[in-house]
């Protein structure tokens, strides 16, 4: 009996064990990279000036559908890889109110897919990343396949959702400016 207790309670704090180790991997191993990241990007955008990145966003917003893959793809993913989640969802300040649910949806959406490539767009979600890099890895395949495959992915369909909530917003709004002008 006293033998099982012990058996059990040794399991138990195995598995503490190993956590503690995945945890002194991830302090030696990707969190001095993600830091060391982050300052370069910083260093970059005080570099190119605060002002000109402002002036793209306002750009960005600029009527007709050919700003559209500024708007919904070059725009979220500077943002996203520049600020990170979450600062780059302020970058929709820069842009007129009627394109501000379709930029947040497409900045959402672009927290993910440059994961592979990019860890510190999102290095709280990296653990995902991490998991489905390790399978990959045990089948034997290159991981930079996988993540020019979910990037590429990942554009295609954020965009088509920028366009989507880009209309969802508009007819919204057309129909807001129905019912107040009926009432």
């Amino acid at each position: 009996m006293l033998d099982a207790l012990a058996a059990a309670a040794e399991e138990f704090i195995s598995w503490f064990r190993a956590g503690g180790e995945t945890f002194v991997g991830l302090v030696t191993g990707i969190i001095p990279m993600l830091v060391v990241l982050l300052t370069a990007v910083n260093a970059l955008i005080a570099l190119i000036g605060p002002e000109r990145v402002n002036k793209f966003g306002e750009w960005a917003g600029r009527e007709g559908f050919a700003y559209t893959p500024i708007r919904y793809l070059i725009w979220p993913f500077l943002s996203v890889f520049f600020l990170t989640n979450p600062m780059c969802y302020t970058n929709g300040q820069f842009l007129p109110e009627r394109y501000k649910p379709a930029f947040y949806d497409s900045a959402v959406s672009m927290v993910h897919p440059p994961l592979g490539i990019f860890p510190h767009v999102n290095p709280g979600e990296l653990f995902v990343w991490l998991g489905i890099a390790t399978g990959i890895e045990q089948l034997g395949l290159p991981l930079g396949d996988l993540a020019i495959r979910y990037l590429i992915t990942g554009f295609i369909v954020i965009y088509i959702r920028g366009l989507v909530t880009e209309r969802i917003t508009k007819i919204m709004w057309a129909r807001q400016d129905t019912a107040a002008q009926a009432a």
